[in-house]
């Protein structure tokens, strides 16, 4: 009798948890989600060991971006690692569910040209998230705002970020300088270890061009 009591505890109060939660990381937002997306300019490789963001209500999500990055890798050497693309879209990244707009994101990444392991906490400006919840005159064919939040990360450890919708113009709204990780890839746990050799593409236009220090 005890265990059936237990049970029905438990089912009861399972529902009030799960209500509370999504209560706690709901968002006056009029949109479901915005997107955290990563790119790097032509060749310069980078691998994002962490990104975690912290909304205006205090929420953090953890882990809300990791692995290679979009970035462009012509085959015949023809890429321009001196500027940033404007064709790379969203670039590589993820939905950040339930979370308001965006408070600061703390990012760590290894600049696999380099190689140097990179950390730094932006802080998102005012200006940012009111072009986020500004309504588009007139509204793109997939979405009426800008709810795309992208970053994009250089070798010496420069940031550029920028809002965007599935159409118009991005928007950029900070830059930053991060400083190096002390402790180097993965935190120290790898040996020194960077995630990825470079692809040789890659390679072959760093030993030819070098890397562009200063043009980002």
């Amino acid at each position: 009798m005890e265990g059936t009591t237990k049970a029905l505890l438990i089912a009861f109060f399972l529902p009030l948890v799960s209500c509370a939660n999504s209560e706690q990381y709901a968002s006056n937002l009029p949109y479901p989600y915005w997107r955290l997306g990563f790119l790097a300019p032509d060749y310069m490789e980078v691998w994002v060991e962490t990104a975690d963001v912290e909304d205006i209500r205090g929420n953090f999500f953890h882990r809300m971006g990791g692995g290679t990055v979009s970035i462009a890798k012509p085959a015949d050497g023809s890429g321009n690692a001196t500027r940033w693309r404007s064709n790379l879209g969203w670039g590589a990244g993820r939905h950040v569910n339930g979370a308001d707009l965006p408070k600061r994101i703390y990012v760590r990444w290894q600049s696999l040209a380099e190689p140097q392991t990179y950390r730094v906490t932006l802080e998102i400006p005012e200006r940012a998230r009111q072009l986020m919840v500004e309504k588009l005159d007139p509204p793109c064919r997939t979405s009426a705002y800008r709810h795309a939040l992208v970053l994009g990360l250089a070798p010496g450890g420069v940031v550029r970020g920028w809002v965007m919708s599935t159409c118009g113009s991005p928007i950029e709204i900070l830059r930053a300088q991060a400083e190096i990780e002390p402790k180097g890839p993965s935190q120290g746990k790898t040996g020194g270890r960077y995630a990825l050799p470079l692809e040789l593409e890659s390679k072959a236009y760093i030993e030819k061009h070098g890397i562009p220090y200063g043009s980002w």
